[in-house]
């Protein structure tokens, strides 16, 4: 299969270019690439670059504020609100999960929730800020209704991501970062882009049937919740996207469930809500990081069902790509996308675009 190799910083400058040709602040703009740019390197490439033409539009259209800084409205030592300002979701998020680091080295544990936000990229990004200090993190948002709820035909569900990171000893960790959706909608669009079938389970049609069919999902079906259908667990998915839902959308005071605004339709502010955790473990009980080193040997040196696939803990797939990326000196795009975000970036004026020049075979 062939892919465009790019490095991450010329796809980092090229987000940076785009967004700031339709007036984002440079700050703002930096803020977006990184997330979008660590999705792709960790291998979540349906929360990359290819998300980058959404921002832009979200700018452009000014449904989403350019100008001005989260604020926080309420607050105790250990928790607080903010107002996203309806600002670019990585902004809200990175001052939302400074926030509750800080508190967690004052008093343990640090809780805070956003309105008034947008799209923020991987949840991981976020989580795995804690790791720096030490820490656990967590991060939760909801989303546009995209998931059919268990017995149900409508979507009153976002993909509601939940990530939870945790430090081990010598820099391992444990990084948990899903959708509650069997997938990201990001990766049937992948799908469909590329004229390829998805998986039976990934996706239903408007009567509620599981299809692999992309374009039924992305017209008028929607994603089914982890576990898939009733039978085969589907409910617990459900269950842990209401839950996400919860400490989001409802904590938050922002909008929730069916009251989100159409996926991608720019005819209102998004107003997500959204959560961040950072707790130390320093207020528990001593030896957290080998107690997590000994965890992750334990599954990791399981012997395998299958000796060509080792059993992994949450996270290694993700430190393979990155591995895999350094290897081989950038990150590996199809090369549809990269095509796709360089006329996005022709219509903005933007120069240089991706470079197309490497090609290489995966």
């Amino acid at each position: 299969m062939s892919r465009c190799l790019i490095t991450k910083a010329e796809v980092q400058l090229f987000i940076e270019r785009c967004m700031g040709a339709v007036g984002t602040k440079p700050h703002h703009a930096r803020s977006l690439a990184e997330v979008l740019v660590e999705g792709d390197h960790r291998g979540h490439y349906s929360h990359g670059l290819n998300r980058m033409d959404m921002y832009v539009k979200d700018i452009q259209t000014k449904i989403c504020e350019k100008d001005g800084e989260p604020v926080i409205e309420k607050e105790s030592p250990a928790t607080a609100l903010v107002d996203g300002k309806n600002l670019l979701g990585p902004v809200v998020g990175n001052f939302c999960m400074d926030l509750a680091i800080k508190k967690a080295k004052e008093v343990g544990i640090g809780w805070v929730v956003a309105h008034g936000s947008n799209h923020y990229g991987i949840a991981g990004y976020y989580s795995m800020q804690a790791l720096k200090s030490n820490m656990i993190g967590m991060s939760f948002t909801n989303t546009s209704p995209l998931v059919v709820p268990t017995r149900g035909k409508e979507c009153t569900l976002g993909t509601n991501p939940i990530s939870v990171a945790a430090p081990a000893r010598d820099g391992d960790s444990f990084v948990l970062d899903m959708a509650t959706s069997a997938v990201a909608l990001g990766k049937v669009e992948l799908h469909d882009r590329r004229g390829d079938s998805i998986p039976e389970g990934w996706g239903c049609d408007a009567q509620g049937k599981l299809t692999p069919d992309p374009k039924k999902v992305l017209n008028g079906g929607g994603l089914v919740p982890i576990g898939g259908c009733e039978a085969t667990g589907g409910y617990k998915g459900y269950g842990l996207g209401m839950m996400v839902e919860l400490f989001c959308g409802i904590l938050a005071g922002a909008q929730y469930s069916k009251h989100i605004r159409t996926w991608k339709v720019t005819d209102r502010i998004a107003n997500l809500g959204q959560c961040f955790v950072a707790i130390n473990p320093e207020n528990f009980a001593s030896g957290f990081n080998d107690r997590m080193s000994d965890l992750l040997s334990i599954q990791r040196e399981l012997e395998p069902a299958d000796s060509e696939h080792p059993v992994l803990a949450a996270g290694d797939p993700e430190r393979m790509n990155m591995k895999k990326c350094e290897e081989l000196g950038g990150i590996p795009y199809h090369i549809n996308v990269v095509n796709f975000m360089n006329e996005c970036g022709q219509r903005l004026g933007v120069n240089p675009l991706l470079p197309t020049d490497k090609v290489i075979s995966l």
